[in-house]
C-alpha cells in the first residue's frame, strides 16, 4: 500500500501549500502521538533547522502532541543526526526534525526518528496516516503533554561529535575554513573543531531565517573553494542546511565529495584493521569509487540513490560504511544516520594519522568522467522493458567493457529519463552517451505515436 504523505526522506514540500501548511502540522502532531501513545506514556524530542517558518511548524506540532497526551522535548535549531542522537540519549519514543535540508528557505518538511535514531519504519508511517483520517480529538487536560527545553541540547551534541575520534586527537597547526550553509551547524559545528584545536574561519555561520542554504554549503561550495584558496587554508568543510551532507573542499580549492570522502575513510580503516565488510554507494555513485575500493580488496554494492536505501542495505550486510556522491556519508559504527560533521572528523582523522594532506589522500581514487543526458518523455515508460533500449544499452556495455558503465534511471520528480555514461576517456563516454540518447529519444516517441 502507498503512502500518502511520506516520501523517502519524509514529508517536503512548499510553505503554506498543503500539505506543509499549520492546520496539516497540528494534526498530523496530534496523529503521531496518538500512535506513539498506544503503547502507554509516550515522549517526542522536537528540533529544526534555521528557517523561519520552523517557528511556526514547531509550535502547531507542539500543540498537536500535547492533545495527544504526549510530552514534548524541544532542543530549538539543531542538526538532523543530533536530533538523531539526542532522541536515542533521552529514551524518546521518537524524534522529530523540521526541516527541508538543502532546499531554500521556502521550502520546509518534516523527518521522524525512531527509538533507535532511525528513519520510521514502513508500518509506523501508514498508522499515522491512518490516524490522520480520524477527527481530532483532546486528552482531558490532566492528562495533556508538557512541553520542556533542553537546554543542554548542543553541549550534548558536541560531545558526542568529539567522542567519535580517538582520546588525544586534536587538530591543532590545522586552518580549516567551515560553511555551515546558514542552517542547523551554525552554533554546534565550529566549535566541534574549535573544541579540537583547529584554527576555525566561518562562513555563512549567521543565519536569519531566510538565507539557509542560499549560495553556500554543500550544494553550492563555490564561496568555500574561493575562501580555502584566499586564506592559504588546510582545507574546507561545507556541511548543508540540516547538517547531514557535508563536501570537502582540499588545499588546492578542489571539492572532495561524497564518493572521495567515503574512500578516504575506507582506506584509512581498512589500513588500520578495523574495516567491517564492504562499502554500499548508490546508482549514482562514481565508476572511479568501484574500482579503486576493488583494487585494495573492498566489497562494494550499489543502493537506490538516496541515503534511506543506503541504510536499509548497510543493515542487510550488517557493514557500516556507505553514503552518496552528494555528500551523505553514514559512518554506522559511530551513529545511526548519516552526519556531516562526524564524516568530516573521520577524513580529519586519515589526514591527522598518516600525515597527508587532504589532496594526497583523495588521489588514491581516480574519478572517471561521467556524462549525462536527460531524454524528456512525453508520458511514463518503463525503459527497462523496451527491446530496441536494452539492445542499445548492452551494445554500449559491450563498447565500454570492464572500463565504464552504464545507468539509464527515470527521474523521481520529472518526465525525464536519465542517460549517463562512465569511463576512461571522456571524448568516447560522450560520444557514446548521445548515441544512447538518441536511440532511447526515439524509441519512446515511436511508443507514444503507435497508440
Amino acid at each position: 500500500m502507498g503512502k500518502r504523505y511520506f516520501g523517502t526522506d519524509g514529508i517536503r514540500g512548499q510553505v503554506g501549500k498543503f500539505p506543509i501548511t499549520p492546520d496539516f502540522m497540528l494534526k498530523l502532531g496530534w496523529a503521531a502521538g496518538k500512535v506513539f501513545a498506544r503503547e502507554g506514556y509516550s515522549k517526542i524530542l522536537i528540533g529544526k533547522d534555521t528557517r523561519i517558518s520552523g517557528y511556526m511548524f514547531e509550535s502547531a506540532l507542539e500543540a498537536g502532541l500535547s492533545a495527544a497526551g504526549v510530552d514534548v522535548l524541544l532542543t530549538g535549531p539543531m542538526p538532523t543526526p543530533a536530533i538523531a542522537y539526542l532522541t536515542r540519549t533521552f529514551q524518546a519514543n521518537a524524534g522529530i526534525v523540521i526541516s527541508a535540508s538543502h532546499n531554500p528557505f521556502g521550502d520546509n518538511g518534516i523527518k521522524f526518528f525512531s527509538a533507535e535514531g532511525t528513519k520510521l519504519p514502513d508500518e509506523i508511517e501508514h498508522a499515522i496516516e491512518a490516524q490522520m483520517d480520524l477527527v481530532m480529538t483532546t486528552v482531558d487536560s490532566g492528562m495533556l503533554g508538557k512541553a520542556s527545553r533542553i537546554a543542554d541540547a548542543a553541549g550534548r551534541y558536541i560531545e558526542f561529535c568529539k567522542a567519535t575520534v580517538p582520546l588525544g586527537f586534536n587538530l591543532q597547526g590545522l586552518k580549516i575554513v567551515l560553511d555551515c550553509a546558514n542552517g542547523a551547524t551554525y552554533h554546534v559545528s565550529p566549535q566541534v573543531l574549535r573544541e579540537l584545536g583547529a584554527n576555525v574561519i566561518e562562513i555563512a555561520s549567521s543565519p536569519d531565517g531566510l538565507n539557509i542554504n542560499e549560495s553556500c554549503g554543500a550544494t553550492s561550495p563555490q564561496r568555500l573553494q574561493k575562501s580555502v584558496v584566499a586564506e592559504a587554508a588546510d582545507l574546507g568543510i561545507a556541511l548543508d542546511g540540516d547538517g547531514d551532507r557535508v563536501i570537502m573542499v582540499d588545499e588546492n580549492g578542489e571539492v572532495v565529495d561524497g564518493d572521495e570522502i567515503l574512500f578516504i575513510v575506507t582506506q584509512h580503516m581498512k589500513a588500520r584493521g578495523v574495516l567491517s565488510g564492504g562499502v554500499v554507494g548508490t546508482l549514482m555513485s562514481n565508476f572511479g569509487l568501484e574500482q579503486s575500493l576493488k583494487k585494495i580488496g573492498v566489497p562494494f554494492v550499489r543502493a537506490n540513490v538516496g541515503d534511506r536505501y543506503v541504510m536499509e542495505k548497510l543493515a542487510e550486510h550488517d557493514w557500516v560504511l556507505g553514503g552518496e556522491s552528494s555528500g551523505h556519508v553514514v559512518c554506522r559504527h559511530l551513529t545511526s544516520t548519516g552526519d556531516g560533521t562526524i564524516s568530516a572528523l573521520q577524513a580529519l582523522r586519515a589526514m591527522r594519522e598518516t600525515g597527508k594532506s587532504l589532496a594526497e589522500l583523495k588521489s588514491g581514487m581516480q574519478k572517471m568522467p561521467q556524462v549525462m543526458i536527460n531524454v524528456r518523455m512525453a508520458k511514463k515508460v518503463d525503459v527497462k522493458s523496451v527491446a530496441a533500449i536494452q539492445d542499445a544499452v548492452k551494445s554500449v556495455e559491450a563498447e565500454l567493457g570492464s572500463s565504464g558503465r552504464v545507468l539509464l534511471r527515470p527521474s523521481g520528480t520529472e518526465p525525464l529519463v536519465r542517460v549517463m555514461l562512465e569511463g576512461e576517456n571522456p571524448e568516447v563516454i560522450q560520444t557514446l552517451c548521445e548515441e544512447l540518447a538518441q536511440v532511447v529519444e526515439k524509441t519512446l516517441e515511436a511508443l507514444v505515436s503507435e497508440e
